[in-house]
């Protein structure tokens, strides 16, 4: 009943920017907190940023002055601007959020299928 849908990735040239979006779409009641967790070629998945419906956020040391998490909560959407792309941010971005459910006695995880981001010259 609930999705998330990711949009935005694609190549960019070192020192690019990127704007990920992902937004939640079904019988959503309510949701606590969104982010974005990415995973490259024979690495764990990491932590980019998450951010709360109250507007407290969190980063990676790694983005941290580089990316930028927002929530737009009246549509159910974040967003992550990227700057200063680095070939080390190449991977696949998955959306995440905690979100009740309309009937679920509590919040539920779930995932988006990801995007592709490729920093290269």
């Amino acid at each position: 009943q609930v999705q998330l849908v990711e949009s935005g990735g694609g190549l960019v040239q070192p020192g690019g920017s990127l704007r990920l979006s992902c937004a939640a779409s079904g019988s959503i009641f309510s949701i606590y907190a969104m982010g974005w967790y990415r995973q490259a070629p024979g690495k764990q998945r990491e932590l980019v940023a998450t951010a709360t419906s109250s507007g407290s956020t969190n980063y990676a040391d790694s983005v941290k002055g580089r990316f930028t998490i927002s929530r737009d909560n009246a549509k159910n959407t974040v967003y992550l601007q990227m700057n200063t792309l680095e070939p080390e941010d190449t991977a696949a971005y998955y959306c995440n959020a905690f979100i009740t459910p309309y009937g679920s006695p509590g919040q539920r995880v779930y995932w988006g299928q990801g995007t592709q981001v490729t920093v290269s010259s």
